[in-house]
């Protein structure tokens, strides 16, 4: 079934966003995984289209947050508002409250804005003056970076990288796939207007959460899960490499292979799983010694490494 919904999704999505299947493909896993993703490309890539997009497809509900320096933990969590009327507060729900938030350039935002994102993407709740609130059961967090503009900018601390699931890397469409771009905006596209766009909504939370079930279902033996175990530990003895790879990260691996096997249409997972989405999963996790940079080691090559030093099971 995950394997239908994905094509079927993918045939809906091109009909706003060209050339971007594969980083819709691993949103859409994301959410079947009920995680949070980084979208990292340049300005004008359709980064905040495709998430609207997959939204309206998915029959999700959107909210955008525009990170800047004076945006309030608040401004993105909501409050509580003295009603004159029955002198009581009253809570005002901030964007939190959705299934897809996107949060524009999350690394344009003070700290204490981004670490009040927190408990949302760990606990799937806001506490406003110690009433808790509970999100959307499909809460999502998809935040974009751009990665060649860093003046007046807050790196997101290791802490909070951790509890994104995926990374996601969008580059430019590629060849036929930018000139379709062009002539649909000579056509008179409008892709602010996501509603005249007309996409039909091919996937329910219904659909979810038999995707969820039937990804669950895949059984992974021991012999795969020590193979992820062995892949954390050598990532954190690699040479340059300040942090590896957490429990957490890990364990998010696990259920990004089960997805990918069932996608696969298959019931186990088996150890291309786990390389196909240990990219994606595990690249923006990994810290490197500012020497080791220095002397040019990347994260990837780092990841690259310690697959080479683990054994494969057969």
């Amino acid at each position: 079934m995950i394997q239908e919904v994905f094509d079927r999704v993918a045939q809906e999505l091109s009909g706003a966003v060209v050339g971007q299947n594969d980083a819709a493909r691993l949103l859409l896993m994301a959410q079947v995984a009920r995680g949070h993703t980084l979208l990292e490309g340049v300005p004008g890539i359709a980064k905040t289209l495709m998430v609207k997009a997959l939204a309206a497809i998915t029959d999700g509900s959107f909210k955008r947050v525009q990170c800047t320096p004076d945006l309030m933990p608040s401004d993105v969590t909501g409050t509580n508002v003295f009603s004159p009327a029955t002198g009581e507060f009253r809570f005002v729900p901030g964007p939190l409250f959705t299934d897809f938030l996107l949060c524009d350039e999350i690394n344009r935002a003070v700290p204490k804005t981004q670490a009040a994102l927190l408990e949302a993407m760990e606990e799937r709740q806001v506490t406003i003056d110690g009433g808790r609130h509970q999100l959307a059961e499909r809460f999502i967090v998809v935040a974009t970076q751009n990665p060649v503009e860093f003046e007046g900018t807050y790196p997101l601390p290791e802490a909070q990288l951790d509890r994104f699931m995926l990374k996601i890397s969008m580059t430019y469409p590629q060849g036929d796939a930018e000139l379709d771009v062009l002539k649909r905006h000579g056509a008179g596209f409008n892709p602010q207007d996501i509603e005249s766009l007309g996409l039909a909504r091919v996937m329910t939370s219904g659909d979810i959460d038999r995707m969820r079930r039937q990804a669950f279902a895949v059984s992974i033996e021991d012999d795969v899960l020590r193979y992820i175990g062995a892949l954390a530990a050598a990532s954190r003895a690699q040479p340059g490499v300040a942090l590896g790879i957490s429990t957490r990260a890990a364990a998010n691996l696990v259920v990004l292979s089960k997805i990918a096997a069932a996608a696969h249409q298959r019931d186990f997972v088996v150890p291309d799983d786990v390389k196909q989405m240990a990219g994606p999963a595990w690249t923006h996790r990994v810290l490197l010694q500012p020497e080791a940079e220095v002397e040019g080691l990347t994260p990837s090559v780092a990841l690259e490494r310690t697959f080479a030093a683990v054994e494969v099971p057969r």
